[in-house]
């Protein structure tokens, strides 16, 4: 009996290590297992060699192909990218891109929503998509009062959300940055003017974040909008480069 119980103390142990080991491998090193020794089995051949990971093209903004980033205007010092992550899906990421000398570098990244079914080439009024595509920023607003941006900012009442609307989009437009999509540049943002028509719809904004996918605009919280108000200058000529990862890589 104590040959047998010595073999299943061997079998658990040997189970044991194989588990911490798997553990290990998933995510160790991020929470301090790759440092302590635990669960690393010895080596028994060399490790095979590992290829480099392909340069950084710097002076380009990442995953955008040729023919967006020629629509980056040669002057812009300021990319907010909003990277979509399906074509019909209303999740996406937000980060902001500054350009020193011939190289542009991430300053902050958020999770933000974009239209609720996804993004489109070919926006249209009412079909709660998001236009991909790049696109200056020249105007703010919202109801709260300036909170110290560089852009022209309009303060009104004007822009609450109507309360018959979910409270959860109460807040909405308490911030928002105009996307100069179908929009004269110099107006409000809540200016109604379409100079392509209204069948292209308009009025696409950065604003506030509710949780959920948006009309077509692109939402972060709070923080990050405060902090976009904050830092956008016009005299750095930002732009947004907007759409889904795929279609953003795209060449054509």
């Amino acid at each position: 009996m104590r040959i047998g119980g010595a073999w299943r103390a061997l079998a658990v142990t040997a189970a044991l290590g194989s588990l911490l080991t798997t553990l290990s491998a998933c995510g160790g090193a991020q929470r301090g297992a790759g440092d302590s020794g635990v669960g690393k089995p010895a080596p028994t051949r060399s490790a095979a060699p590992t290829r480099s990971a392909a340069p950084v093209d710097r002076t380009r903004i990442p995953d955008v192909g040729e023919r967006w980033q020629r629509r980056i205007p040669a002057d812009s010092r300021q990319v907010v990218a909003v990277y979509g992550a399906g074509k019909d899906s209303p999740d996406s990421t937000v980060v902001l891109y500054t350009r020193h000398g011939s190289t542009w570098d991430p300053a902050r990244s958020w999770p933000a929503h974009n239209g609720r079914k996804g993004w489109t080439t070919d926006h249209r009024e009412g079909d709660n998509r998001s236009p991909v595509g790049v696109f200056t920023l020249s105007d703010a607003g919202g109801v709260l009062k300036d909170p110290g941006t560089r852009l022209p900012y309009t303060r009104s009442a004007a822009f609450a959300a109507p309360r018959w609307w979910a409270k959860s989009y109460w807040h909405d437009f308490d911030y928002v940055i105009a996307i100069d999509y179908n929009r004269v540049k110099g107006t409000p943002p809540n200016d109604p003017t379409r100079p392509r028509g209204e069948h292209e719809g308009g009025g696409i904004w950065l604003h506030m974040d509710h949780g959920s996918g948006t009309s077509a605009c692109v939402s972060v919280s709070e923080s990050a909008m405060e902090y976009l108000l904050r830092t956008l200058d016009p005299g750095r000529h930002p732009v947004v480069v907007m759409g889904d990862r795929a279609d953003l890589k795209g060449s054509h």
